[in-house]
Parts: structure tokens; sequence; C-alpha cells
């Protein structure tokens, strides 16, 4: 199973792929530096992640407009996808929400609290089973 993990930061991306190895060591981790390079990946037909993040705050495109641009693709439309930012605003995370977030996943500080929030999306969601 693949998860695809769409942040411009690359220590996030390292943090997250550590905790993943942790959590699952059978799902590989597939990064995007922002929401155009992930749309660029998600037009591959065949690929079908199991689960989708996306930071909130990208240049070129944020968040908001990636997580709009997924969710117009059909093979996509089971696939859970989470916000994953700093920010804790309710009214944020309620309009992430009615976009079409699975949910919204405030960036923990430390790599075991990160564990612990992966493990219990593993839990409590059921990945896609896609490529």
């Amino acid at each position: 199973m693949i998860f695809f993990f769409i942040d411009d930061d690359t220590d996030d991306q390292e943090i997250f792929s550590m905790a993943m190895s942790e959590v699952d060591p059978s799902v590989t981790c597939k990064f995007a530096n922002d929401g155009i390079e992930a749309l660029a990946e998600l037009q591959e037909e065949t690929f079908i992640p199991g689960c989708i993040f996306i930071d909130l705050n990208m240049p070129r495109m944020n968040g908001n407009e990636c997580l709009i641009e997924i969710r117009k693709i059909d093979r996509l439309a089971k696939v859970p996808v989470f916000i994953y930012s700093t920010s804790a605003n309710p009214q944020r995370i309620e309009e992430n929400k009615q976009l079409g977030a699975t949910d919204f996943i405030v960036k923990p500080y430390g790599l075991d609290a990160l564990i612990e929030i992966l493990t219990r999306i593993l839990q409590n969601n059921k990945p896609y089973g896609g490529s």
C-alpha cells in the first residue's frame, strides 16, 4: 500500500516516513512537494494511494486547492484524504471537511506523537486498497 504525502517541507516528509515505517513497515510513502506536483503524479491512472495527506500551507497551490482538485478525480473518490497542518483553527478544520477532507490532523511535535496519530488513522480508517 502507498501513502501519498504532499508537503513542501522535506523535514516533515522525512519525519512522516520515519513514523510510518514504525507504524506499518509494509506501507510505502510517496511524496510531492506541492499541490501541482501531486496532481501531476495523480494523473497516472494506475496510481491510487491508500491514503493522501496534504499540508495546508504550500507554495504554488495550497492544501485547500489541492484537496478540491483531488476530489474531482473519480477514481480517488474512496481514498481517505487528510489535511495535515500546524493550524488548529476550528473554522478552518470544518471548512476542509466540507471540501471533502476525511479528517484534519494538527501536526504534532515529535515523532512519538506522529506515530500515535498514524496508528489511530490506520485503526479507525480503512485505507483504500489501491496501488
